[in-house]
């Protein structure tokens, strides 16, 4: 399917690539999405603060809440049970949602109606955190406070760091999940008039905590702790772009992460200083609101105003496909994570089953294409999520 959507967006002579599906459920523009759970669901946050987690097999709500008060700046999911949403109401929130309460929760969407109160998961954590940007958290699971600064100490399940802005221009507060505390506040660089902080992202690498930035000013930046001073240092500064950095991804195998922009371009960085030099690509197309890296880091894909979602080649940068679908602007985007690099197509071998060999449903054959398959999901300003089905 893949290769036969591509070949139809590259003929002039047939229909351009169609979306697998689209998820229509919210009244306002959509800013967040992230696929959970084996890409079993996708969860999506819009403009009034609602949240939709949608089964993937069935492509229909599972669970519909209000989580915040104003924008969804970012969703995200900590553990199996655990879901994140950051709202420019200053709350991140940590909700608790186990499969077995979905029965519990409303499953009637915003479009249907934006109006009535719905059940609410168990909020397990609230954050007071700076929300005057429109920088979403990140975090880095598995890793506390004190083991992220310890190279002698090891990952910890059940733990995460989260970054976000702080309230000083150029500042990012990283706290620790679940005791709440704050782990470390990294500066803005010297001699940089950054801005305000606009995308950040967390890298672990060997044993040390590496924290990301992108700014108001264009530029890009890598922090790491100084091992005898227990200062923040700056790895890497460079100033790719001419406009605000508006998302930045991480490729660990590659060892550098991408960054787009309010201007047409993309940039390349290391993570270290011995590592890819800076590359920048030129794609004529203003505004990539979203920058997302496949979890195979073959390729990576930008949710671009004009409505298209972009997909290239990680080494290259090259661009491979123009997903156009939505009619407005895109402003966020998702890649599921699939096991292996092709997805593979469903038999009943491949489906957890008993010994005795059998016929599988058509619940277990959506379940099984589910998990298999290198979803891309675009949300857009139409309140629309368009599911592709790519490489």
């Amino acid at each position: 399917m893949a290769t036969e959507h591509l070949q139809i967006a590259q003929s002039s002579q047939l229909p351009p690539a169609q979306p697998s599906y689209v998820l229509r459920g919210h009244s306002a523009q959509v800013h967040a999405v992230e696929f959970l759970e084996d890409n079993l669901y996708i969860i999506s946050g819009d403009a009034d603060g609602w949240v939709v987690l949608w089964s993937i097999p069935i492509r229909r709500p599972v669970a519909v809440w209000r989580a915040h008060n104003n924008t969804i700046l970012g969703v995200g999911s900590w553990g199996d049970e655990s879901v994140i949403t950051h709202g420019r109401d200053g709350k991140l929130n940590v909700w608790q949602l186990k499969q077995e309460d979905e029965r519990t929760f409303s499953t009637t969407s915003p479009i249907d109606d934006a109006i009535s109160e719905r059940k609410q998961p168990w909020l397990l954590h609230s954050l007071t955190v700076n929300a005057l940007n429109f920088c979403s958290f990140t975090m880095c699971s598995g890793v506390s406070a004190e083991e992220a600064f310890s190279a002698s100490e090891q990952q910890r399940p059940g733990s995460c760091l989260i970054a976000t802005p702080g309230v000083q221009d150029g500042f990012v507060n990283v706290t620790s999940l679940p005791s709440e505390g704050r782990a470390a506040t990294i500066p803005a660089p010297k001699d940089v008039k950054t801005g305000m902080v606009m995308a950040i992202g967390l890298h672990y690498q060997n044993d040390k905590l590496l924290v990301l930035a992108g700014y108001e000013s264009g530029d890009a930046a890598v922090w790491r702790q100084n091992d005898s001073t227990k200062h923040w240092q700056t790895i890497y500064v460079n100033k790719t772009h001419t406009q605000p950095i508006l998302s930045l991804d991480i490729s660990p195998t590659l060892d550098c992460f991408f960054t787009s922009s309010a201007d047409a371009i993309i940039g390349r960085h290391p993570l270290s200083e011995d590592t890819v030099k800076a590359k920048s690509t030129q794609t004529k197309h203003a505004g990539q609101q979203s920058l997302k890296v496949r979890s195979d880091e073959k390729i990576f894909a930008t949710a671009g105003w004009d409505g298209r979602a972009r997909v290239f080649s990680a080494k290259s940068m090259k661009e491979l496909a123009v997903l156009k679908w939505h009619k407005e602007g895109c402003y966020a985007l998702a890649f599921s994570k699939v096991a292996g690099t092709t997805p593979s197509t469903p038999t009943d071998d491949s489906v957890d089953a008993p010994s005795i060999k059998r016929d599988i449903t058509v619940s277990e054959l959506r379940t099984a294409k589910a998990k298999a398959t290198h979803w891309l999901a675009a949300g857009s300003k139409d309140g629309k999520v368009s599911l592709w089905d790519i490489y």
